[in-house]
């Protein structure tokens, strides 16, 4: 098996033996975090080059070059953008000659990863970011190029086509799906393998995420009509002594190996946490194994989509539908524990006509009582809750278990927000998290209500959330306010909420520039208690905007008749309001409902 078409040969009749880990085994053996481990082809040549051999030396067949993220967008971070050609060249070359002088028959795949998030940073669209480090790879000697651990299908098959157009390399494409098999898009893993097939991958497959266990179930479910490459982690990690450790032995690494060839893999690997130990035991256990042949005619298709249960909580969309004015009321929960002015609050607001009681999260990045908990408080005293889901605060794993929480409960409204940034509040040392912004907090929503999670886990339900956006009508350029609105309701919001509004003519104005969005639009309407408060609203919190006529309006007013003229303010904004959408959006000031509470008599006297 001494040159490259041999290998695709040999596939038709053995099992073949990959390599394992690099980067993790670097870590394990003193190479600190945070370095460019890339770069050690360059600075630190023998390094890797040992650890080439002494995979070969296990048995490996097929030894992975160090390049997974030798990328123009990744090696900006080490500001090596300029130094691509450089480290890939010698990536392969390091393999190349590590495979030559062993004599053992094994061929060089030349490792490339995905991109990230970021791909513009590096200044290149992402063709020309992949096309510069396949070349360096094929011109230091790989023999193929192995693209591994991508979870989007698209940036895939784009690296596919780059690596088609640059010769007649063989190409091997590796997917990290989770244990269900559902990716972060939505795509069924099965359908995504056999479409790489039909798009001209010589092998696809699996790698990374799972341990071997949960690769083997994933072998399984997707029931492969064509050969599989899969490279399992070696369990899942643990933080021990300040690095992260796998506990998979390398003789049930190779057993649940070796069960993975017999459904179906024809070239078995190991990813993050392997070691040459694992790929010795795990070359022994495949020794003698044939590829599976599968009965099956194809992949097994994604599932029906899971039921949606009957909601217990009818929507406001649902309101609106039916003909009603639809009034919804902000009261913060308190930053204090004792809640009894709170509840007497909500509930004399929803016999005054409220339809829900929206809830904010931290607003301004000010410590309150949890939102969430409250909300359930409001549920069991027959309240409907909406509640503002803040990006700050929580990882994408906490935001949907919030949410989760929530369908749970029997909760459905929620109103994604990005989050004001935890240093401008009551606790400037805490870390805002921001893993998303409004825009993906409303598209891992919608996601949700599909059945499945970011990762793709089955929910077995799906849970009809109702999501919403904000829009502030106040700002210096409304045209990009109208541009951020458009993206947030493509991502899945079905209903907008605003920042105060304090004159009549803006609200006309976003009547006519959000009428064509098709979703509701709940203007917000904040009562003025007196002079000092415009003044404070205006100039220390933001989004909020007090107009000159409005704030000469309230100038020296106080007590009642600072309150009374509040109140003549608000109704007339909200005569505008009810001209124009089919609810309105009223805001509590500092838990002064008794206001409030005669805005929405208003409003139903009307």
């Amino acid at each position: 098996m001494g040159n490259l078409p041999d290998l695709f040969e040999e596939l038709k009749s053995a099992v073949l033996c990959g390599d394992g880990a690099m980067g993790t085994l670097l870590a394990e053996r003193g190479v600190p975090a945070g370095n460019c481990f890339e770069e050690l082809c360059l600075s630190q040549p023998e390094t890797i080059s040992s650890i080439h051999r002494e995979y070969l030396d296990a048995g490996a067949q097929l030894i992975t070059t160090n390049s997974f993220g030798a990328n123009a967008r990744k090696l900006l971070t080490f500001g090596l953008e300029g130094r691509v050609g450089d480290i890939n060249r010698a990536a392969a070359r390091l393999a190349r000659e590590a495979v030559d002088a062993s004599g053992r028959p094994a061929l060089v795949a030349g490792s490339v990863g995905p991109l990230g998030s970021h791909q513009a940073e590096a200044g290149q669209n992402p063709a020309v970011l992949f096309r510069e480090q396949i070349s360096g790879l094929l011109e230091g000697g790989a023999d193929l190029i192995l693209l591994e651990t991508f979870q989007d299908p698209e940036e895939l098959s784009l690296a596919l086509q780059v690596a088609k157009s640059l010769g007649n390399k063989p190409v091997i494409t590796l997917i990290a799906s989770p244990e269900s098999g559902r990716l972060p898009g939505g795509a069924w893993i099965g359908d995504v393998l056999e479409s790489l097939g039909e798009q001209g991958a010589d092998l696809v497959g699996l790698n990374c995420v799972n341990g071997p266990q949960a690769m083997l179930r994933l072998v399984e479910k997707i029931a492969p009509s064509r050969p599989l490459a899969v490279y399992p982690n070696a369990g899942r990690p643990t933080y021990q002594e300040g690095r992260i450790a796998y506990g998979t032995t390398p003789e049930y690494f190779a057993d649940l190996g070796r069960r993975m060839a017999e459904t179906g893999a024809a070239l078995v690997g190991g990813c993050c946490g392997t070691s040459p130990l694992h790929i010795k035991a795990l070359s022994k256990a495949l020794q003698g194994l044939k590829p599976t042949t599968r009965h099956t005619t194809g992949v097994v298709t994604s599932l029906e989509p899971p039921p949606t249960p009957e909601p217990t909580e009818k929507s406001i969309l649902d309101l609106i539908a039916g003909g009603k004015t639809v009034i919804v009321t902000e009261l913060d929960p308190p930053k204090t524990l004792p809640l009894e002015k709170f509840f007497t609050a909500a509930e004399a607001l929803t016999r005054a006509g409220s339809d829900a009681i929206t809830l904010a999260d931290n607003s301004l990045a000010i410590l309150r009582v949890s939102n969430f908990a409250v909300a359930a408080m409001l549920k069991q005293r027959g309240i409907t809750p909406l509640l503002h889901v803040s990006c700050r605060d929580r990882n994408v794993i906490g935001l949907q278990s919030e949410l989760l929480g929530m369908a749970a409960m029997g909760m459905r409204h929620v109103l994604a927000l990005t989050g004001d940034p935890a240093k401008g509040g009551d606790h400037p040392d805490a870390t805002s998290v921001y893993d998303v912004n409004s825009v993906g907090l409303l598209e891992i929503i919608r996601r949700l209500n599909e059945g499945y999670t970011l990762a793709g886990t089955d929910l077995q339900a799906r849970p009809d959330l109702i999501a919403g956006c904000t829009f502030n009508p106040n700002a210096r350029s409304l045209d990009t306010q109208i541009q951020r609105l458009e993206r947030k309701i493509n991502a899945g919001a079905r209903y907008v909420m605003t920042q105060p509004v304090f004159e009549t003519a803006l609200v006309e104005e976003t009547a006519k520039r959000t009428a064509h969005f098709g979703v509701p639009v709940f203007i917000g309407v904040w009562p003025l208690l007196n002079g000092r408060q415009a003044k404070f609203l205006h100039n220390e919190v933001p989004g909020i905007t007090i107009p000159v006529p409005v704030m000469a309006r309230m100038e020296g007013l106080e007590g009642a008749e600072g309150r009374k003229e509040g109140v003549n303010v608000a109704k007339e904004v909200a005569r505008a309001v009810l001209d124009h959408f089919p609810g309105i959006y009223f805001m509590t000031p500092f838990l002064a409902y008794q206001t409030t509470e005669e805005l929405s008599a208003f409003v139903r006297g009307r």
